[in-house]
């Protein structure tokens, strides 16, 4: 675990550099602020900014596009949880890539789950376009952000402030126009839908930038923006004095009793194998509050872990799989593994959850469902099909946190990513995939292996399986699932409880659906 965080750091720090120091060194010259420093800035003294999509296309564009040119995440401003879209103007002038969508998209996408105010800090020199045909087109293209602009708008009413602090550009300026608040920055701010070489060869007309679309047209002339900051520091305090006019804001939870046990260990809880046990309640017990912890049926069907707790002073309820081999009852039961009684007590426990308004959070490890006649014959379909259903269908927060394996439709019940939780984070150990690299290889090549039974496969034969164990290892490392979005962020077990606790926090404005 110690290799891996220490590997995961080393990446995000050279992540949260962008383009570098020169480029760094450049936008500071030009007076302004770089993404990252502009949102420290912004937040409140001391405030943790929970990051999301950090690892977002770090391993394509040849290494080009750290964070995919935009700043993602959710801190607190004046005292109320809010999003925040930053463009990385350090990165290819802050351009858009195919990726940069899907993190503003999400990005939206939890402020208008968890009613939060959104801030956009506009730098951005527009579509890349070489990549446009994966940017412009189709219904999650470009075009959504606008879509989510105008829903949040209209419909949901969540605030929305822009400031533009450098370019925007062609259609990315409906993002600040789709927006309850437009501020500019003298001398700095462009927007326009076109810039000044678009202008001349569309129209014949040459005009410099200021006059087409600067801070002072914006403001005096045509009216599309609604304040002028003479630079970044007073634009952001003028989004500060924003956020004090809105309505009172949620009141921040109790912090609650500190943990049983040291959370400071919780990095060594997992064996270095990842198909060893370990127990379960070892990392509960350095996550949640030593106070009012109770398990909820601990001898029925106990390879799940099912249990209120509190999080820094905030009820939960808490769903997790235990590994190892198991009895109840006489019967042995493999742990990660979910069993036709096992979800039938997870779907009972999370209805009782939502009748409570008792939020959920999912600690995965689990390898699947059962399998073979036995498991059939108790209805583990039906069961499976119960626990999948209540979960879908709470209104509760859902946040998830993947310790080792999410596997097969195990994953899809505990809460995986296409049923919608709120946040979702995995540890480095993280393994997401339909099945382990050696199941796979089983399922693949059991037929063909059972042909050389005794006799050593050709030499082809063993390439190919390799090929594709190596390939299964790689798309079950967890920072390649982060890079893809699968998951918000990955984060150092230490930081478990802040980042759960945190996220939570974000929840708390969210109303429940009828």
């Amino acid at each position: 675990m110690r290799h891996l965080v220490e590997q995961l750091h080393a990446l995000e720090e050279r992540l949260r550099e962008g383009g570098g120091r020169t480029r760094i060194d450049k936008q500071h010259r030009a007076g302004k602020m770089t993404a990252r420093e502009r949102i420290a800035a912004l937040l409140d003294p001391g405030a943790r900014f929970l990051e999301i999509g950090l690892l977002i296309a770090y391993d394509l564009y040849d290494g080009q596009a750290p964070a995919a040119g935009v700043v993602t995440g959710v801190g607190r401003i004046e005292g109320r949880p809010a999003v925040i879209v930053a463009n990385d103007a350090t990165v290819k002038a802050g351009a858009w890539w195919p990726e940069t969508i899907t993190k503003i998209l999400r990005a939206q996408e939890v402020a208008m789950r968890n009613r939060l105010p959104i801030v956009y800090l506009v730098d951005s020199a527009g579509v890349n376009l070489p990549y446009q045909d994966g940017i412009f087109p189709g219904k999650y293209g470009a075009g959504r952000i606008f879509y989510y602009n105008s829903l949040m708008r209209r419909k949901l009413r969540i605030p929305q402030i822009a400031a533009v602090m450098g370019p925007c550009i062609a259609g990315g300026a409906y993002l600040p126009a789709l927006s309850d608040i437009i501020i500019m920055v003298e001398g700095v701010s462009f927007m326009g839908l076109g810039g000044p070489n678009l202008v001349k060869g569309a129209t014949g007309q040459t005009i410099g930038q200021e006059p087409l679309g600067g801070a002072r047209l914006h403001t005096a002339v045509s009216g599309v923006a609604h304040y002028m900051a003479a630079g970044d520091a007073e634009c952001l305090a003028l989004i500060r004095e924003r956020f004090r006019q809105l309505p009172q804001a949620p009141a921040s939870s109790a912090c609650g009793s500190a943990p049983a046990r040291d959370p400071a260990e919780i990095g060594g809880v997992l064996p270095a194998d990842h198909r060893l046990p370990y127990s379960m309640e070892d990392i509960l017990l350095r996550i949640f509050d030593a106070d009012d912890y109770s398990e909820f049926q601990p001898e029925f069907a106990p390879e799940m872990l099912c249990a209120n707790a509190r999080l820094c002073g905030r009820p939960v309820a808490v769903i997790a799989n235990r590994r190892g081999f198991l009895k109840a009852e006489g019967r042995p039961r493999i742990g990660g593994i979910i069993y036709t009684e096992s979800a039938r007590k997870v779907a009972y426990f999370v209805e009782t959850a939502e009748r409570l308004a008792t939020p959920l959070i999912y600690l995965q490890d689990v390898s699947g469902f059962m399998v073979g006649p036995e498991a059939e014959r108790e209805g583990i379909i039906r069961a499976g099909a119960e626990m999948v259903e209540s979960m879908a269908c709470a209104t509760v927060p859902k946040l998830v946190l993947t310790l080792n394996h999410a596997s097969g439709a195990g994953y899809y019940a505990m809460a995986g990513q296409g049923f919608d939780p709120n946040f979702t984070f995995s540890w480095p150990t993280a393994r997401i995939g339909v099945m382990e690299g050696e199941s796979a290889v089983n399922a693949l090549f059991a037929a063909e292996l059972e042909k050389y039974k005794g006799v050593e496969p050709p030499q082809e034969l063993q390439e190919t399986i390799a090929r594709t164990r190596a390939d299964y290892e790689r798309w079950l490392d967890a920072r390649y699932a982060a890079a893809r979005g699968h998951t918000d962020g990955v984060i150092d077990p230490l930081d478990s409880r802040a980042v759960l606790s945190c996220a939570l926090d974000a929840c708390g404005s969210a109303p429940r659906e009828a």
